[in-house]
């Protein structure tokens, strides 16, 4: 039987001028230990309030493992490809998955139950992340309204600010908060619960969206002008928000998004393996909620793990999921700390 390649769906770019690029500190190269993950390419890793580690693989499984790593099972499968993931305070897992939409799963049967599929009246192709705040008000990204996890690449030649923010209230509607955001991605509850932290991969910043206070509803800038693409987020046991840096910022790219669309609907038009590539680097980088002062983190390379989407800590180590490895990653969580200045 012939095979053949999928169809991928046009793009549509416009002139873009990228963020400007700003220095972050030098961070330590700690020793990078690695834990297969069935499936592969495990996006997100999240804690559960036993100490599990769980993530998603690249195969649509929703993998368990015990606080060190080992015994790792598969739980569920979510039919797509899982993306970011968080907890719902009875212990039943929120799983944003691309094309499924935003899921639910209960870690003690791995029934999986579909929560919002559709967003004002359009398929929810390409969840994001998600984070439920104390009132049980659940707050979920969406990268693009245009492609598929699949097609990620597009979405970022075509410059546009297609991503969102949405709530789902405990009464099942879901309302958009935000829109208009480049590649919006990682979510994170602050940990005073006053404000929501976003990070936009393509616009290359993390901002604060306010639940209360004098600027509740208001989106406002916390650090700016980053030099790597940032993901996943997840707020440490300080307060501390944890940035994982999928790759730096590439200064041709940048340039190419600046020029006439139709250089970039050539790209689109190449075999993937004639597109650029990202770099490979291992980076992530925790930032002070208030001021957006990075304040601890890692920048290394591994030749058998990059492309870090998520950092979060557990049990004295700072765990790492990837989209460009079969496994997760740990670092002693110790060995983040910046260097006395």
């Amino acid at each position: 039987m012939k095979v053949t390649a999928r169809s991928r769906p046009p793009v549509d770019p416009v002139r873009w001028q990228a963020p400007a690029v700003d220095a972050l500190p030098g961070f330590p190269a700690p020793v990078i230990n690695l834990v297969p993950v069935p499936g592969g390419e495990p996006e997100d890793v999240r804690v559960s309030s036993d100490g599990q580690l769980w993530t998603g693989a690249h195969d649509g499984g929703i993998v368990r493992l015990r606080p060190d790593g080992s015994g790792a099972e598969v739980i569920a499968h979510t039919g797509g490809r899982p993306l970011g993931l968080g907890f719902r305070a009875d212990g039943r897992l929120l799983v944003c998955d691309s094309p499924k939409g935003l899921l639910c799963v209960d870690t003690a049967t791995g029934e999986v139950t579909a929560l919002v599929t559709q967003v004002g009246g359009r398929i929810l192709q390409f969840c994001s992340n998600v984070v439920e705040t104390a009132d049980g008000t659940v707050y979920f990204t969406e990268s693009t309204s245009a492609f598929t996890v699949a097609d990620y690449v597009g979405a970022i030649l075509e410059a546009r600010g297609r991503g969102a923010l949405h709530r789902l209230d405990p009464d099942g509607t879901v309302t958009t908060v935000v829109d208009g955001l480049y590649f919006a991605n990682g979510v994170t509850l602050t940990a005073d619960g006053s404000a929501l932290v976003i990070a936009e991969t393509q616009g290359r910043r993390l901002s604060k969206y306010w639940l209360s206070g004098p600027q509740a509803g208001e989106l406002t800038p916390l650090v700016v002008n980053l030099p790597a693409m940032p993901d996943n987020l997840s707020t440490g046991a300080d307060g501390r928000i944890w940035c994982a840096m999928v790759t730096p910022a590439n200064p041709v790219a940048d340039r190419l998004a600046a020029r006439p669309p139709m250089l970039r609907k050539m790209v689109w038009r190449l075999p993937p393996r004639l597109q650029p590539k990202p770099a490979s680097v291992v980076w992530a980088v925790a930032f002070d909620p208030d001021s957006g002062r990075s304040v601890a983190g890692l920048r290394t390379t591994h030749p058998d793990f990059s492309m870090v989407t998520s950092a979060v800590e557990a049990h004295g180590r700072l765990w790492l999921g990837s989209i460009g490895a079969g496994c997760l990653g740990w670092v002693d969580l110790e060995h983040t700390r910046l260097p006395r200045r």
